[in-house]
Order: structure tokens, then sequence, then C-alpha cells
């Protein structure tokens, strides 16, 4: 049984948001739902950093299964503030010692610059406290959220960090040289 919330064409009704077709999508899920009796550590002891692009199938492209890893996902897969609070608690509370940074082609952060907080100042009248983390090259900005997490006092396992690069037209992961 499909718990796909894409409506066929006779099933959109009159008023109907997306959120209710997710909801009755998530009925029809809970309806054959069996607790599969899992612990919140991730079995593979891996945690993976990655955008929130919603042309990123992790779990399909990377070959995972639920409960294998823990997923922190943002807007370009950066490693602010709060995906090092993510990970610290994923390393020291649930026992992850490697660490996965998936960023990819095509980005829209790529297309972005850090005026997008002025026109947002401008509408809104409030300047963002975040930083918008635009950027032009992908393979270096790969390179610097490596690098962040590699350098973070509150991560213990830092010794197995890798980056790497989907491209969203072909599927395939391009592994990023720290170094270059």
């Amino acid at each position: 049984m499909s718990t796909s919330a894409h409506p066929s064409p006779d099933a959109v009704r009159s008023g109907e948001t997306v959120t209710d077709r997710l909801v009755e999508a998530n009925r029809r899920y809970a309806a054959d739902f069996q607790d599969p009796g899992m612990d919140a550590r991730p079995v593979l002891r891996v945690a993976v950093v990655a955008c929130m692009d919603a042309r990123l199938d992790l779990h399909d492209a990377l070959g995972l299964e639920l409960g294998d890893c823990h997923t922190i996902r943002n807007a370009g897969g950066v490693v602010t503030d709060d995906v090092i609070r993510s990970l610290t608690i994923s390393q020291r509370a649930l026992g992850t010692r490697s660490v996965m940074l998936v960023h990819h082609t095509t980005c829209g952060l790529e297309s972005l610059t850090e005026d997008f907080r002025h026109e947002l100042e401008d509408e809104v009248g409030q300047r963002p406290s975040w930083a918008v983390e635009a950027f032009r090259d992908v393979d270096q900005d790969v390179r610097q959220s490596m690098q962040r997490v590699r350098t973070s006092p509150f991560l213990v396992h830092t010794d197995d960090v890798r980056g790497f690069v989907f491209d969203v037209k072909q599927g395939l992961l391009r592994e990023i040289d720290p170094a270059e």
C-alpha cells in the first residue's frame, strides 16, 4: 500500500491543503505501522549532514535503512552552530563515531548572497541573526564544512569526517579531498 502524499487527480478535495494530504498519508502509514523496537542510537554509528533539497533521497542514495544513521538537514547542508549541537548530542549521548557531509550540484545557495539578509531586514524591519552561508564553489564549501566539524571542541570523534558532492542529475557522490 502506498503512503505517498501525492494525491491522485480524483483525490483532491476542495479546500484541502498539502498538510492535510500529509496528515492523511500518515494515517495510512500508521494503520500498518509496527513498532520496530529500535533504540535511538544509529546502528551504523554515523551522522549524515546534508542539504534539505527535495531532490536528495538520502536513505535511498546511500543504501540506508531506518535506524542506520542520524540525519541532519538544512539549507546547503551548512555546518552551523545548531548542526554542531546536533552532532555533539549524536556523538556524546548516542554513540556516533563518523560524520558524512553531503552537499550537491546546483544548490540554491549558489544563487544567493548575504544581501538576502539585508532584503529581509528591509522587508520585515529586523535583520536575521543567522548568516545565509551562500557560496560559489561547492567543493570549497564542503571543505569548509569538514574543517568546521574537525575543529569543533565539542566533538570527540573527528577522525572520520568525509565530505561529498551529490550530482543531482546522475545520482552519484563525488568525494572531496579536504587538502586541495
